[in-house]
């Protein structure tokens, strides 16, 4: 199953957890208001997401005589894959990473930290633009703003089925006798679980995705494969300083090293499989 594909059912799945959920509670006053309120909140988050984040991680903006290499790189991987060159900054860190945000191709953005610059090769560090550049040709924050559009009605839903299960009317208007109290309390616990699992699912398909793009972009699956085993060493004995958990997608591996979560609740596929499938496309080559 390509990544497109798991990435279109999977929001299929959010979407029916929502009806699902909707149809329980009975009120679709109240099941339009939280799609609403989250559909503001999180469309505003994308049409800022690029300040947002840049100015959290006091990235700055470098032009090509600040950083040459990094914009003949660019230049060269935005012309391959037809898209507007992105906007470059540098990440005043010492933890190796990379990260792309943007609402669309046209205001894209490209960044990296400058201790991903000191420890990788030329190769290895087309390797990571060409990840990032992927994320961008995907458009991947549209696919993780959607996503986080339908995990948040899920949460308020599942609040508002909370609240009528205990305070009695569960099941709306329309329903053919009360609800089982229980039952609703059960349904609100676990529904914002299954949303949020779905939603790391997403942004586990769509870094799968953003490496075989950017294998393809950079011209040798080898240069990511090679750089994903230096940032994931160097990542673990450096983390991130400064940043939130929150946007730990968006970077190219996982950026606070501490706080591993487990498998099922990770926003990244695990590097050792990211790393074997990048050497067998190289070997098929």
């Amino acid at each position: 199953m390509t990544s497109q594909i798991k990435t279109l059912l999977l929001l299929g799945l959010l979407t029916g957890i929502i009806l699902f959920l909707g149809g329980a509670i009975g009120g679709r006053v109240g099941l339009f208001i939280a799609f609403g309120f989250a559909l503001v909140m999180n469309v505003g988050s994308y049409w800022y997401s690029d300040k947002l984040v840049l100015s959290m991680y006091r990235a700055k903006e470098v032009g090509p005589q600040d950083a040459p290499t990094l914009h003949s790189i660019v230049d060269d991987l935005a012309r391959k894959a037809n898209l507007p060159k992105p906007r470059v900054y540098i990440v005043p860190q010492d933890s190796p990473n990379a990260f792309a945000t943007g609402r669309d191709p046209e205001h894209g953005v490209v960044a990296v930290t400058q201790g991903l610059l000191q420890i990788l090769s030329t190769e290895e560090l087309r390797g990571v633009l060409a990840h990032e550049m992927g994320h961008i040709r995907n458009r991947d924050i549209l696919v993780q703003t959607i996503a986080g559009v339908l995990a948040s009605v899920v949460m308020y839903l599942a609040n508002i089925a909370q609240f009528t299960a205990i305070f009695g009317g569960f099941g709306g208007r329309d329903s053919e006798g009360g609800g089982n109290p229980i039952a609703a309390l059960m349904l609100a616990m676990i529904a914002p679980i299954a949303a949020m699992l779905v939603q790391m699912a997403i942004s586990r398909s769509r870094e799968y995705l953003a490496d075989d793009t950017g294998a393809k972009l950079a011209g040798n699956p080898l240069y990511l494969a090679n750089a994903l085993e230096k940032l994931d060493a160097y990542g673990k004995q450096v983390p991130m300083r400064l940043g939130n958990e929150a946007t730990s997608h968006m970077f190219i591996v996982h950026p606070f090293s501490g706080k591993k979560a487990m498998s099922l609740f990770a926003t990244h596929p695990p590097i050792q499989q990211r790393v074997a499938r990048l050497r067998k496309m190289a070997a098929a080559a």
